[in-house]
């Protein structure tokens, strides 16, 4: 008794097309006579009709993923040369006990932050009774020492929060540790904040905070205690 021959699948038919491309070549009627239902309103189509509107709809993507991706590299050229501008200002300060009030001011100016406060430690004996060397309690520098990266989230309740002029309104939090290098101790740490709660999100990138970090490092160096 023969065996019966298995049905062919779709998965058969498929693999003959691509494996036969002059198939539709010889057979150039069925590329009208195939009819497909257009996901665009539920009409019947003909197979080039279906694929021209595949090819279509590949094209938006792509278009919207491109004005996704223009729009993104808009924003960060934006951000560089505010960041620019910011380290331009810093570069201008005549006399290092007003660095840390300059780098504020332009912080809250040039990125639009509602509210910014700075404290240092370990700073020149000259400047150890200024304002922005007072008010850092060890668990503030141990928190500033253990971020390997800025803290971007909700407001947790920090200790460095009670350094803005209005607390209360900090809804969300960046926290900004500042090195003399890549490693070590921290000697400061800046903390960024606003009333919007997805304004400093947890998970987001924290490049230009990085940027930001190295930049206000270099330049407070100057009342460092080296």
């Amino acid at each position: 008794m023969t065996p019966a021959t298995p049905p062919i699948t779709e998965e058969d038919i498929a693999e003959f097309l691509i494996h036969t491309p002059g198939f539709f070549e010889r057979h150039a009627e069925l590329l009208t006579a195939v009819q497909l239902t257009s996901p665009h309103g539920g009409r019947a189509v003909s197979l080039q009709e279906r694929q021209a509107e595949m090819l279509r709809d590949k094209i938006k993507l792509l278009e919207q993923r491109l004005m996704e991706m223009m729009r993104h590299g808009n924003e960060n050229m934006l951000i560089a040369d505010r960041m620019l501008r910011w380290a331009r200002q810093m570069f201008l300060v005549a006399r290092p006990v007003d660095l840390p009030a300059v780098l504020i001011s332009e912080m809250k100016s040039q990125f639009s932050v509602p509210q910014a406060a700075l404290k240092l430690w370990d700073v020149a004996e000259v400047y150890a009774g200024e304002p922005f060397a007072q008010g850092a309690s060890d668990d503030v520098r141990s928190l500033a020492s253990s971020l390997t990266a800025p803290y971007c989230g909700v407001n947790a309740g920090f200790d460095a929060v009670r350094w803005l002029d209005d607390p209360q309104a900090a809804a969300s939090l960046a926290l900004i540790p500042l090195r003399a290098g890549a490693a070590g101790p921290a000697f400061g740490l800046l903390i960024l904040a606003s009333p919007d709660s997805q304004r400093y999100q947890a998970g987001m990138a924290t490049d230009f905070l990085e940027r930001i970090a190295e930049l206000a490092s270099a330049a407070l160096s100057r009342v460092r205690d080296d």
